[in-house]
């Protein structure tokens, strides 16, 4: 069964956004929870606001900025570039990708897609139309391009003179840092029917961790190409094709020679490092990327419910349920503070140590897709309208 990743997400979308029947004008089958009363503790204060293109519109794009001395890197999916500064939202340079095409020069856009990823003196972004730039951080100039094996809409990694890219047809690829050659490529293999999103790699001891479309998280050696060992952390299981989807689409986290990772439909699992073996497994499934902190984990699950969790075990420290699916983005941590956005545009700010709201803010009506960034001092976010903004306690 041939089935495109665009269609299952347009219609789990269209579920989650608007909370209506996809069989019914009758039934519901998700509601969107209503905004929860908060408090206020305290009251975050916006710095600035700049305006990166068209942002993402409506399409299902993780695109993300990325943070690198004092500078904010941000794109729109047309093929829009901004560096900014951090301090104050000004713009250092510009760059469009969008492709000049016909006798009338109309550009074609670039569909850039999966976040924006910066080393050294390069900024890294991959796209739907299978090509990875890499741009200089100085001044935007386009140092080299790369044709990859599929849609690029994962993050590009970035490690041991190698960029790492998780294309949507389930191939692992390393393209040289310096130049966009591509080393190897693996291929990790993916059902028929997926969700649209792809594991970002983590790396370890010269090894790639990554979570794939199968339901396997499987560990690479970084400098041959080579699999050294492939784990299942979710089984296909239900009466409908929907209903076995089990794609680790969430980055795997490394802590102290174990490896967690969260499939949707699956098991938030911990795994040994060196062997693959599994520790323990705890039933959760998920889709955003989740934090692994001081001996906690922190997750939004498949259903939108904020979640701390012991690292050892996985035994829940609490749940918060006040935000079903309302789309959250994954969470990070900021000032000892869980934050998340939604598809409304609100962030929500929630105690780490009990799961309790202490603020939440109104910043964009566009609502958000992507997870906040924390840049430093500030915590910067972009909207689906593309605008960034840089937040502040």
């Amino acid at each position: 069964m041939q089935v495109r990743k665009t269609l299952l997400v347009g219609l789990v979308s269209v579920t989650l956004l608007s909370g209506c029947s996809w069989f019914s004008s009758e039934t519901d089958v998700v509601t969107m929870s209503p905004l929860p009363k908060v408090e206020n503790q305290f009251s975050p204060n916006t710095v600035w606001s700049t305006s990166v293109g068209d942002g993402i519109g409506e399409y299902y794009s993780h695109l993300r900025p990325a943070w690198q001395d004092g500078k904010i890197y941000a794109a729109d999916r047309n093929g829009v570039v901004k560096a900014m500064d951090a301090e104050k939202g000004s713009v250092a340079w510009t760059v469009n990708l969008a492709e000049k095409s016909g006798f009338f020069s109309s550009s074609a856009p670039a569909l850039l897609s999966g976040g924006l990823a910066v080393s050294g003196d390069k900024v890294y972004v991959g796209s739907e139309k299978a090509v990875v730039y890499a741009l200089s951080t100085s001044e935007g100039n386009v140092e080299w391009k790369t044709v990859v094996a599929g849609e690029a809409i994962s993050r590009p990694v970035i490690s041991d003179g190698m960029v790492l890219i998780h294309t949507s047809n389930g191939m692992l690829q390393a393209l040289n840092e310096s130049d966009g050659a591509i080393r190897w490529t693996v291929n990790l293999d993916m059902p028929s029917l997926s969700l649209r999103g792809e594991s970002a790699p983590a790396i370890a001891y010269g090894a790639a961790i990554v979570g794939g479309d199968n339901g396997r998280v499987s560990a690479v050696l970084m400098q041959q190409g080579q699999m050294i060992w492939q784990q299942r952390i979710s089984q296909p299981v239900g009466a409908t094709e929907i209903d076995r989807l089990n794609d680790v689409d969430t980055t795997p986290v490394i802590v102290d020679g174990v490896v967690y990772a969260l499939g949707y439909n699956g098991n938030l699992t911990a795994l040994e490092l060196r062997s693959g073996q599994v520790l323990w497994k705890r039933e959760m499934g998920a889709v955003n990327d989740f934090i692994v902190d001081a001996g906690r984990i922190f997750l939004v699950d498949q259903k939108d419910r904020l979640v701390g969790l012991k690292s050892d075990g996985g035994v829940t420290l609490w749940t918060n349920s006040d935000l079903l699916h309302r789309n959250l983005t994954a969470p990070v941590l900021y000032n000892g503070y869980l934050v998340v956005g939604d598809s409304e545009g609100y962030l929500h700010w929630v105690n780490a140590d009990d799961g309790r709201f202490v603020a939440q803010q109104k910043v964009d009506s566009s609502g958000f897709l992507s997870a906040p960034l924390v840049a430093g001092d500030k915590l910067v976010i972009q909207a689906r309208g593309g605008k960034v903004y840089a937040i502040t306690r």
